[in-house]
């Protein structure tokens, strides 16, 4: 049986009444007509006649339906990254967005929804393959059934066009829709090739050696789409047991693999041909696997923007988020076996309260909890480590290690963050990493399993970005050193780190990654990249972190509730209604126009002083005037100042669609606080343009979509 995967090439053709979607490479294979502008799908044999070609397309990545229309989003340029196995990865470029409806049609509303994606998709780093399943890690896929079209296989949590793809995964299961009517028409298998699953994070593939031996050096990072969101806007867990910014980190070697100039691994009749084109005479094609996630600390936290640097930390109780624990943590023991979480954040301060949150809940989950606190002369709290104490139960597989991070490395000592390493080292080598080699001849391109990795290392943060980042670069080195090692590579005591030409393979790798995990998260790159890249903290890597700083803080601000309303679009956590079609009012600024005005008259002012400073005067006219004015003008931008300092919360450019409850509470007293200014409150009240609690719009207008 041959294995069904997504067309490489497809052409699409329009006409007044419908899309049509063929592979010329499969002229057998039936058209997939969307009807306009209904949306109603289709599978037509034969050409369809009628209609002109448009263009041609590297995939279909999805329909969505905003207010006024449908919309089938296809990825119009994709870019080669290199090959994994022979088969190509690809990165999306762009893409396009065309309408069901042949005139358009057009409100603010649906202007914003259609900017809020194309921005999404301009900047977010998608990748896909024609026959390599990039959301699912190397072990995954040797348990897996090949024979599985490749969207079926795909990890749920890593298809981030899942949503979008709902309309085609449901008429391929049977169930279409016409005018709002759901009827039965029976499975239709050849809707198959036009879903391609899409991945969400980076990915690197480097062709390299050490000491002398060629190799594939592959990093990747699957971003989950569950809880996805920017940084003060999805923290903690949910309900469902999903955290925000999880990430699958998959560091891979490939042995002996010499299939980049060939078919790509796949060849025309459609089947893997392992024997034929990968490989070298008389030697196994070794795949070698290492996987660690990142995560939110998995209890109900937020933290609320209000201007201030440093935002207010809100925690709720720990008990209130237990079932949500044990749905995360029994979701991460099935997927991956026992779960060293490390968690990193400060043990003093106002980071002091998560980490303890989080010690209460691994108490809570484990049985007969035994705890055991490390200290040194820098720290009196160097480790501290949760585990059971008898015999284990369902949660006894969590092994909880904290480490100073902060105070350890204090001082640019970085070196000293090698401490965590020799407290994992025994846990990481019993719990081993992935190995299989090929099948010389499957045609499916299967592996044959020679040893599983067990247990997975969870690091945190507080935001799991940039001190995450050099403790999973740490962990990735020791393992590729004892990867090597068992290979045969290396000898036992060498490392990887001494080939000096692959030192700066590896440490920018890592560094890119960095950024991307980053940029997705926070709007900027990582922080501390100078020591991942190059070993050691410059100066120059310390002036980046502090512009890096100062960018987060206005995107955090200003910047990330688009950001946050365009992921909950595209993911479906928000579904847009047609109802009050032509109102456009929910994106509109609802707040009093007296505190719309402060920023332009704060604005105004400091114009006109800096006008008043270096504007040339005649020596004969009269300086007091002027100088009165720029008095005024000065009070009042440093009143307009204080006023947005006081009152941040009303400034901050928060989320339209899914506005969080404590956004809209902390709004809510900034407000009322504002009315009850004897000055300030009659101009607020007078000038309010509509209801302040408008921004709660959302709870009529959208709601969630679980799939």
């Amino acid at each position: 049986m041959a294995v069904t995967l997504p067309f490489r090439d497809i052409n699409v053709h329009s006409s007044p009444s419908h899309y049509a979607f063929s592979s010329p490479s499969s002229p057998s294979s039936p058209t997939l007509v969307v009807d306009r502008p209904s949306g109603d799908l289709r599978l037509h044999d034969g050409k369809l006649l009628g209609s002109k070609r448009v263009s041609s397309i590297a995939g279909i990545l999805g329909m969505i339906k905003l207010r006024l229309d449908k919309y089938i989003i296809v990825i119009t340029k994709a870019q080669p990254m290199g090959r994994i196995k022979g088969h190509m990865i690809y990165k999306v470029i762009t893409t396009e967005f065309l309408p069901l409806r042949e005139r358009p049609l057009h409100d603010p509303d649906e202007d914003t929804y259609l900017s809020l994606l194309k921005n999404l998709l301009k900047t977010g780093p998608l990748y896909f393959s024609y026959a390599f399943d990039v959301t699912n890690s190397f072990q995954r896929q040797a348990q897996s059934d090949p024979s599985v079209p490749l969207w079926k296989r795909a990890d749920d949590r890593f298809f981030w066009n899942r949503f979008i793809q709902t309309d085609l995964i449901d008429f391929r299961a049977g169930n279409a829709s016409g005018y709002g009517i759901r009827h039965s028409i029976g499975q239709q298998p050849d809707v198959d090739p036009y879903i391609l699953p899409v991945m969400f994070g980076m990915m690197e593939i480097k062709n390299t050696s050490i000491k002398g031996t060629p190799l594939t050096f592959i990093l990747i990072t699957r971003r989950s789409r569950h809880r996805a969101g920017t940084r003060y806007f999805s923290r903690g867990i949910d309900e469902n047991g999903n955290v925000s910014n999880f990430n699958e980190t998959e560091q891979v070697v490939i042995l002996n693999d010499h299939a980049s100039g060939g078919l790509g691994g796949f060849a025309g009749n459609g089947s893997y041909q392992n024997g034929a084109v990968t490989g070298q005479a008389g030697k196994e094609v070794q795949v070698m696997a290492y996987v660690q996630t990142r995560g939110s600390v998995p209890v109900y936290w937020a933290e609320v923007n209000t201007l201030q640097y440093v935002p207010k930390l809100q925690i709720r109780g720990v008990e209130s988020a237990v079932h949500a624990a044990k749905l995360h943590f029994s979701e991460q023991i099935r997927l991956y076996g026992d779960n060293w979480l490390v968690n990193l954040v400060n043990q003093k301060g106002r980071e002091m309260r998560v980490k303890e949150a989080y010690e209460q809940m691994v108490n809570i989950l484990v049985s007969s909890p035994s705890e055991k606190t490390e200290s040194d002369s820098i720290t009196n709290e160097k480790f501290h480590t949760v585990e059971t104490s008898r015999e284990k139960q369902a949660f006894d597989r969590l092994h909880y290690v904290y480490f100073d991070f902060h105070n350890e490395t204090k001082g640019l000592q970085w070196h000293r963050a090698k401490l965590l390493m020799q407290q994992l080292e025994g846990p990481v080598l019993k719990h081993g990493y992935f190995r299989g080699v090929d099948m010389p001849g499957d045609a499916y391109g299967r592996m044959e399993v020679r040893q599983i990795q067990s247990a997975v290392v969870r690091t945190n943060c507080m935001d799991c970005l940039d001190r995450t980042n050099v403790v999973q670069s740490m962990l990735g080195r020791y393992i590729l050193s004892r990867m090597l090692i068992d290979a045969g590579v290396l000898k036992e005591g060498e490392n990887a780190e001494d080939d000096v030409a692959f030192e700066p393979v590896f440490r920018n790798v890592w560094a890119d990654n960095a950024d991307v995990v980053s940029k997705s998260y926070s709007g900027t790159g990582a922080l501390k990249t100078d020591f991942t890249r190059t070993g050691q903290r410059t100066k120059a890597g310390m002036l980046q972190d502090i512009s890096n700083s100062c960018t987060r803080y206005v995107q955090n601000n200003f910047g990330d509730g688009p950001r946050q309303d365009a992921f909950d679009l595209f993911l479906g956590a928000y579904l847009p209604s047609n109802s009050g079609v032509g109102s456009g009012l929910l994106f509109l600024d609802r707040r009093p126009l007296f505190i719309q005005s402060i920023p332009y008259i704060l604005a105004a002012s400091i114009f006109f002083v800096l006008v008043g400073s270096f504007t040339r005067r005649d020596p004969t006219a009269t300086v007091w005037p002027l100088r009165l004015i720029m008095i005024l003008c000065f009070s009042l931008a440093a009143a307009c100042l204080n006023f947005i300092w006081a009152h941040g919360t009303l400034y901050v450019n928060w989320p339209k669609l899914n506005t969080p409850p404590w956004a809209t509470e902390g709004y809510q007293d900034a407000l009322i606080q504002v009315k009850s200014n004897p000055v300030i409150g009659p101009l607020v009240g007078r000038h309010e343009r509509g209801k302040s609690d408008a921004r709660l719009g959302y709870l009529e207008e959208g709601k969630k979509r679980i799939e």
